[in-house]
Order: structure tokens, then sequence, then C-alpha cells
């Protein structure tokens, strides 16, 4: 569903991605993990078409996103990382709006907004204008925009950035019920997501791949060297002599 082949991404002489490849099936949660700087967020603005790429290709469901662009991101839901909100619009309204730009008819985008803000836990902020909201709120406001039109590619920059523990597990549980049909990318710091609900495990550092493998033979990995998954990520993203890779 999601197919990238030797992205590559340069800012002037510095290189931000290098040759990177990855393929998502639905069904699949792939935790992108990596420290600040790798990548990270840089990779998914140019899997979701937000940034075209230096070199290389990007298929959503079997689409060229650059030569196809609006078929290729109907497919897409995308969560950035500091996602647009509009403060003076209530949340109803927002997300409403949203569903209209997607191209559903009024009757149909109250509907999708009624599922989304169940499925997100916002249904009593609707009325709501979103500069009034708390980080966590707006947060999960975010996420229901992403979710709206049940999209087949779901890319996530730092889903549970901002909520308490109570509202982690319960967009952890919905990203859970999500991958029964949506190929899923989250990009995340928190190795405890990783653990809770990935599949698969891709760990970036300076652009290029470290690890790309199944969620238990990534814990296996740390096990075989008597780490957790913390202690595993920094002894793969630092040099001999302790210095930081990244």
């Amino acid at each position: 569903m999601i197919d990238a082949r030797n992205l590559s991404k340069r800012y002037g002489s510095r290189t931000v991605v290098s040759g990177l490849s990855l393929h998502v099936e639905i069904g699949d949660v792939l935790g992108f993990i990596g420290p600040n700087g790798a990548g990270k967020t840089t990779t998914m603005k140019m899997l979701s078409g937000v940034m075209p790429p230096y070199a290389g290709t990007v298929s959503i469901g079997g689409i060229n996103i650059a030569e196809n662009p609006c078929a290729a991101k109907a497919l897409i839901g995308f969560l950035p990382e500091n996602a647009p909100l509009h403060p003076a619009m209530t949340v109803q309204a927002f997300l409403n709006y949203t569903a209209r730009l997607r191209g559903f008819s009024a009757k149909e985008a109250a509907r999708l907004v009624m599922r989304a803000a169940e499925r997100c836990a916002i249904r009593e902020v609707l009325g709501q204008e979103i500069e009034s909201l708390s980080k966590g709120y707006k947060r999960r406001v975010c996420l229901a925009q992403s979710i709206l039109h049940s999209p087949k590619a779901l890319i996530m920059d730092e889903p549970t950035d901002g909520l308490d523990p109570n509202q982690k597990r319960q967009i952890r549980s919905l990203i859970s019920s999500l991958r029964e049909d949506t190929a899923i990318i989250i990009s995340t710091h928190i190795l405890e997501e990783v653990d809770a609900v990935c599949s698969r495990v891709l760990l970036l550092c300076k652009g290029r791949k470290l690890f790309d493998g199944s969620e238990p033979e990534f814990a296996q990995l740390a096990s075989s060297q008597g780490l957790d998954l913390a202690g595993l990520f920094e002894k793969m993203t630092r040099q001999e002599g302790g210095e930081l890779i990244c």
C-alpha cells in the first residue's frame, strides 16, 4: 500500500535522507524511530506528498504520488507533527470543513465528523472553539481529521504527543482497530508505543536505515544483548567511543 524506493532529500549541500526504501502493507503498523534530526519527519512529508523527494519515488496503492497526486493523496490520512488548526473555528466546523474539502456532501460530512469524533473521544468538545482546547484535545482533533475519510494509508508523526496516559491508551487502541484495513506508519520517540502497537520497526539515523524488521525481532535483538529497547536504541545510534552517530 505504501511503497517508497530510494528516497533522498537534500537541503543545499546537506543530505537529510539517503537512499531510503520501505514497504508497508495493509495490516502493518510500522514504528518509525530514530534520534532527533534522523530524517523521520522529512521522510513522512515525502511519503504523504507534502514535500517532493530530491530523488526516488513514492507510490500509494500502486499510484505514483508525483505523477497522480490527487488520486494518491485521496488514499492518505496524514497527521503531521505540528498540524495546522483554525483557532477561531469550533471543532465540529473544522472537521466538517475538512470533510467538505475532500469532496463529501454535507450529509455525508456530518456523518463522518460524528464517527471520527466518537473514535477520537472528542464529542464533548465539538461545539468549542479550537483555541480554547488543551494541547491533548487539539492533538485528538488533528487525529480526527486524518481518519475522517477512512484512508488506506495512515501516516502519523508523534500521534500521542501531549496526551495523558489515559488518552494514550485510547489512541493506541484506536490505532490497533484501524490496522485491519489500513497500512499505518507511526513516527515516535516513545519506545513503549512501539512495543504496544507496532508490528514492524524501522530505525533511522542520519537518513539511513539501521534496522528494518518485525517488532519481535527488534525485541529479540535487544534481549540477546541483555538490553531493553531503550538500551538497544542508544547502542545502535552511538559509535565506538560513545559519540552519537546522530
